[in-house]
C-alpha cells in the first residue's frame, strides 16, 4: 500500500516518508494540492492521504472537497492553525482526522495506523454480520450500508464504525470519548468535536436518503444512541 503525503514543506514530507517506510509502507509525495489530485488520479494503489491544509495553488480544504466527490481514501489533515474551528473546518469538508503542527512523527503514525485499520473492516468477529435497525441494512464484511428501498448510502470508514457500533448496541448510549476509543482505536484526548463532525455527516447522509429519517439520536449532556423499533 501506498501512502501519499502532501506538503509544501519538503522536510516535513521527507520526515514523515521516513516514518511512513519504517512502517512497511510505500510513500507517494506531492508539495501542492494540484499535485495531489494528480498523483492520486493516477496511482490507485495509494490507500491514505496525509494532507497539509495550508499550501500554494490549491489548500487542503479545497483537495479534501475535491477527493470526496468520488473517493472515501482515508485523509489525516496536517494543520499549523490551534483554533478548533479551523480544524473543524477540515473534517466539514471531509476528513478523518487531524494532528496540529508541530507534530510528533510517531503520533502522526499512530493516528495513519487508527485510520488503515478502520478502512480496511478491522470489526470483531463477533459482531453480527449484518444488522437490520429503522430504515438501514447495514453490513459488516462488505462496509456497505443502504435503505430497506434498496439505496446505497455512501459513507467514509470512521462514519461507518461510528454507525455499526450505535447499530450493534441498540438504546445504548455512548458518550464521545467512547465512541472516539472505540472506532478511532485511540485514546481519548480532544475527541468530542471530532465526534460531533462525523455524526453531523453520518445523519446529513441517512436522512438524504431515507427522506429525513432521524436514526441516530442525541442524549444530551451524555452521547449518542440508536432505538431499537
Amino acid at each position: 500500500m501506498k501512502i501519499l503525503i502532501v506538503d509544501d514543506d519538503k522536510d516535513i514530507v521527507e520526515l514523515l516518508s521516513i516514518y511512513v517506510k519504517n512502517e512497511g509502507y510505500e510513500v507517494e509525495r506531492a508539495y501542492n494540492g494540484k499535485e495531489a489530485i494528480t498523483k492520486l488520479n493516477t496511482n490507485p494503489d495509494i490507500g491514505l492521504m496525509i494532507l497539509d491544509i495550508m499550501m500554494p495553488q490549491m489548500d487542503g480544504l479545497a483537495v479534501v472537497r475535491e477527493v470526496r466527490k468520488d473517493s472515501q481514501i482515508p485523509v489525516l489533515m496536517l494543520s499549523a492553525k490551534t483554533d478548533d474551528l479551523d480544524k473543524i473546518q477540515g473534517l466539514i469538508q471531509g476528513a478523518d482526522d487531524y494532528v496540529t503542527k508541530p507534530f510528533n512523527p510517531l503520533e502522526v503514525m499512530a493516528r495513519v495506523k487508527s485510520l488503515l485499520r478502520r478502512s480496511q473492516h478491522d470489526v470483531k468477529n463477533d459482531e453480527p454480520d449484518q444488522i437490520e435497525i429503522g430504515p438501514l441494512i447495514i453490513k459488516k464484511d462488505s462496509h456497505e450500508v443502504e435503505t430497506v428501498t434498496g439505496k446505497s448510502i455512501q459513507l467514509t470508514a470512521l462514519e461507518f464504525g461510528i454507525l455499526y457500533l450505535l447499530a450493534s448496541h441498540p438504546n445504548r448510549v455512548f458518550s464521545a470519548d467512547e465512541i472516539f476509543e472505540r472506532v478511532w482505536q485511540q485514546e481519548s484526548v480532544v475527541s468530542a468535536k471530532t465526534v460531533m463532525v462525523h455524526v453531523s455527516h453520518l445523519r446529513d447522509k441517512i436522512e438524504e436518503s431515507t427522506g429525513g429519517e432521524k436514526v441516530i439520536q442525541t442524549v444530551w449532556g451524555v452521547g449518542y444512541k440508536i432505538e431499537s423499533h
